[in-house]
């Protein structure tokens, strides 16, 4: 949990002065590189795959609670790992195999690490009266909310180009309206939930890790945007609605 921490308070600053270099802000200078899908699969795969290896060790693992938030986390992560990236359009697109290896450390110690504060440290998640707890019940509801405005969100990104168009386009419907990367702020919103439910540290850390890395990439995205389309949006805010 001490490398969490330690990377989401060290991400948080360096993004806002170092842009991730991925997807629109890919640059060379960054080493080897790999195909972007399969950096994706790569670098997101040990989250879901190492979570459900530790949950299904425990003596707890078939228990209600438990149960909902492996449902919770696996319902993000299997889609986000094998699903979103083949969905990616762009036929040629690569990343730093870096930022990939950087993600797979990440992932492994945080899948695991949740699961295990759930299974093994957290009591008030053995016994179904959690199933009513306010926060419980809120979390669950936040989580999904949260995914469905991340899910509506890379839907109109995806199809914002005609079969064969390249280049970049303003993307509008949704939470578009609003925001710049509502993809972002929907994830955030998840992961908020999740933490909620599952009343944990760890779950808390990544929620804060998850908008420590999340809101750097957002502000860069809605400079970038205000730099090539002259005539974007100006009442959007970078990621929260009327706010930043």
């Amino acid at each position: 949990m001490i490398f969490v921490i330690a990377f989401g308070a060290l991400t948080f600053p360096i993004l806002f002065f170092v842009t991730a270099p991925y997807g629109r802000h890919f640059r060379e200078g960054w080493g080897p590189t790999i195909p972007a899908k399969l950096g994706w699969i790569l670098m997101e795969a040990p989250s879901p795959i190492g979570y459900a290896l530790v949950h299904f060790r425990s003596e707890h693992a078939w228990d209600s609670v438990p149960l909902v938030l492996l449902g919770m986390w696996q319902t993000h992560y299997v889609w986000r790992s094998f699903v979103f990236p083949l969905l990616m359009r762009g036929a040629g697109k690569r990343k730093p195999l870096l930022t990939v290896l950087m993600a797979i450390g990440f992932n492994c110690c945080n899948g695991t690490l949740n699961a295990f504060a759930i299974t093994e440290l957290a009591p008030h998640l053995w016994t179904n009266e959690w199933l009513l707890d306010p926060r419980f019940l809120g979390g669950v509801a936040v989580f999904f909310v949260g995914w469905g405005i991340n899910q509506h969100s890379d839907h109109v990104l995806r199809n914002l180009r005609a079969p064969g168009e390249t280049g970049y386009k303003i993307p509008y419907g949704g939470v578009y309206r609003w925001v710049t990367s509502p993809n972002y702020l929907g994830e955030i919103i998840e992961w908020l939930g999740f933490a909620l439910a599952a009343w944990t540290l760890p779950g808390i850390v990544f929620a804060g890790f998850t908008a420590a890395n999340l809101v750097p990439r957002a502000v860069a995205h809605h400079r970038w945007y205000h730099e090539k389309f002259p005539d974007y949006p100006r009442e959007r805010r970078a990621i929260f609605p009327f706010l930043w």
